[in-house]
């Protein structure tokens, strides 16, 4: 089997969450994980790093790697690389649609949207949650979509697992061809407080995504707002070959 690092600790997690891993067992010696997944030890022990900084996994010298916890202690560690890994992320953390409208953007949502003023789209603010609906809320979100799509808004609250993007494909067979993404440090607005169990003022940090067709029309655009202590975002950098 070839993997990477990323593959590796989601195989892990998830694992380690259903019981295949049992709690208090060891896990795979480093050798055996290079074997198995094809990867160097380097790879390996980046992505058990992984994992133990989740709080799933202790490591001793001489004894290994032991399962500690089924489950992450706070947040997640976010690695998105592809159109496909959103999707992942979508079904793992559903949606619980708050409230749908359409709404003409000022000037301040405007600049924050990065789109032309007096825009027109169909507003979907959501809640993303862990592990279900009763589940501490992960991020909230507000989702802009283009209004000729109006129907997309009953399928988003019943397919809370899908991105809206991919209910736009499916339906409408437009494609997502890439995405623009860009991330800031905020504090948590006191309106959405209560709904995030985050004290008001406190640390967050948002992420902004443009989805853009082939012909670069921008058709979606998503906000979500990450308390702090919920959410690290991962990347890796590689050199390239000259």
């Amino acid at each position: 089997m070839t993997a990477n690092t990323t593959d590796l600790a989601r195989d892990l997690s998830e694992g380690i969450a259903n019981g295949r891993y049992a709690l208090g067992t060891l896990l795979p010696t480093e050798f055996e994980l290079c074997e198995q997944y094809g990867l160097s030890r380097y790879a390996v022990r980046k992505a058990l790093d992984t994992l133990q900084a989740l709080g799933l996994i202790s490591r001793r010298k001489n004894v290994g790697t032991r399962v500690e916890a089924m489950r992450p202690l706070a947040g997640f560690t976010q690695s998105i690389a592809t159109v496909e890994e959103l999707a992942r992320f979508g079904a793992e953390h559903v949606r619980t649609v708050r409230s749908t409208g359409e709404v003409v953007t000022d000037l301040p949502l405007a600049q924050a949207l990065d789109c032309p003023g007096g825009t027109r789209w169909l507003h979907i603010a959501c809640l993303r949650m862990e592990g279900g609906k009763k589940a501490r809320p992960i991020c909230w979100l507000d989702l802009y979509i283009d209004p000729a799509y109006a129907d997309i808004g009953e399928l988003v609250r019943n397919a809370p697992e899908t991105l809206a993007s991919s209910l736009i494909e499916e339906r409408y067979g437009r494609r997502i061809a890439r995405i623009r993404q860009s991330i800031e440090a905020v504090q948590i607005p006191r309106e959405r407080s209560e709904d995030l169990g985050a004290e008001a003022g406190s640390p967050a940090l948002q992420i902004t995504r443009h989805y853009l067709d082939a012909a670069d029309q921008v058709f979606e655009i998503s906000v979500s707002l990450h308390p702090a202590d919920r959410f690290k975002f991962a990347m890796e950098l590689t050199r390239s070959r000259d």
